[in-house]
């Protein structure tokens, strides 16, 4: 008897919750001010009741601002650079080393950088150093996926193209961008968390006093370790919403 698609998930949620909640009770982890650095579910959610839905929604909406900032731009860019590969084929090597950089970079390292660059923001204005980080985060898969996907496009309708006297941008736009849709999709996914994580670093040292990263430097300065790791449960549920999003798209 197979179980139902939702069965796994639910299963594995339970299995974290419970290896939560243990490392919680039993204080082996470590402590603050006397108390355990992992709080239990209940006090988490305590926390999360406590604050207001007011307090992670005005955190949470800038970091979502500066995270599909960095999402569109990113994946824009790596789309275009995929097709010009494809126009131009001699700059694959050159686009993919790109990427590469741009994957390799240590973003924590990147982001005092950019930060020095693009100076502090407008007061209300959403963080330019968490905008380049989350574009940082989504441009590698997002090329090299979209590159392969393009290059899966079939043969036979490549050659109905050029029979009737079509070009590459032809080749491109009729067959191949329509192939590689599905790939495209597949590192949109991946990439929505990723663009998500990359702002909230950026919001670590891009001057911004509002959003995700500010509330839990703030939290920790604090030691308020319930409100730290409620707002590090809406940034994966944030992340994971938009993973959702783009899935339900696709």
């Amino acid at each position: 008897m197979s179980l139902p698609r939702w069965a796994p998930g639910l299963i594995g949620l339970g299995v974290v919750l419970a290896l939560w909640w243990t490392l919680g009770a039993s204080g082996a982890v470590g402590a603050y001010r006397d108390r355990s650095a992992i709080p239990s579910p209940p006090e988490v959610i305590g926390q999360l009741a406590e604050d207001g839905f007011a307090f992670y929604w005005r955190n949470s909406s800038v970091t979502l601002t500066e995270a599909a900032i960095g999402f569109g731009v990113g994946n824009l860019l790596a789309v275009m650079t995929a097709a010009l590969v494809l126009i131009a084929p001699w700059m694959e090597r050159i686009a993919t080393q790109l990427a590469v950089i741009t994957y390799c970079l240590p973003l924590v390292a990147i982001g005092p950088v950019v930060f020095a660059v693009a100076g502090p923001p407008s007061p209300g204005d959403p963080s330019m150093t968490a905008n380049v980080l989350a574009y940082l985060s989504v441009y590698f898969v997002t090329v090299v996926t979209t590159i392969q996907g393009l290059k899966a496009a079939d043969k036979a309708g490549l050659d109905v193209v050029r029979v009737a006297y079509g070009n590459r941008v032809h080749q491109l736009l009729k067959v191949q961008l329509i192939t590689a849709i599905p790939y495209i999709f597949t590192a949109l996914k991946i990439a929505a968390p990723a663009a998500v994580l990359g702002a909230i670093l950026g919001e670590y040292v891009g001057g911004v006093t509002t959003g995700l990263g500010p509330a839990m430097v703030s939290a920790q300065e604090t030691l308020n370790v319930e409100r730290l790791w409620a707002l590090a449960l809406v940034g994966v549920l944030v992340a994971g919403a938009a993973y959702a999003v783009i899935a339900l798209v696709s």
